[in-house]
């Protein structure tokens, strides 16, 4: 029921995430945001809340952080190696990563030179150096699906009552 429009574009095996962007930079309305994930991440990123930290900070791109979940308890040592506190499965480190949620303003891909370009590394590491880099912090469910455990983790979470990402009814 959503006006969308689905293009699919062979970027290439052997163009990096930089590449593929920079390659479907023709399929873009020249002065529309647009939105760009990778697609092995499953959350519930309020998408318009999102669009709408990047219209306000007008910058040219946006990053959504996440904390990743532990995956082990930590322990905290005084001293004789008492332990002080014990944490099981806390919701990281405290480090905030990336999400794989972002919006782009076209000029963005700018910052990309070619095929070979890692977006993670030189456009983004550019586009925070020339202050057009803001961090959209979301707090609620994100998980990726990179391993074996992970999706069975997943397709665990997606069969019980109320799957943590499914916000439509």
């Amino acid at each position: 029921t959503e006006p969308w429009r689905v293009t699919l574009a062979d970027t290439g095996d052997a163009s990096m995430t930089g590449g593929r962007i920079k390659r479907v930079a023709r399929h873009l309305e020249p002065d529309e945001d647009f939105c760009l994930t990778y697609g092995d991440g499953v959350s519930d990123v309020d998408l318009t809340a999102l669009l709408a930290f990047h219209r306000d900070h007008g910058r040219l791109a946006t990053v959504t952080t996440v904390q990743p979940p532990g995956r082990y308890g930590s322990i905290g040592f005084g001293r004789d190696d008492a332990v002080e506190g014990f944490h099981e499965k806390p919701i990281g480190d405290g480090g905030w990563i990336n999400g794989g949620f972002f919006v782009l303003n076209p000029k963005a891909i700018d910052y990309i030179d070619g095929d070979a370009t890692v977006w993670e590394r030189e456009p983004i590491e550019r586009l925070a150096a020339d202050d057009q880099l803001r961090a959209f912090r979301h707090r609620g469910f994100w998980r990726a699906m990179d391993t074996l455990r992970d999706r069975q983790q997943l397709e665990a979470l997606w069969a019980s009552p109320a799957p943590p990402w499914k916000t439509w009814t």
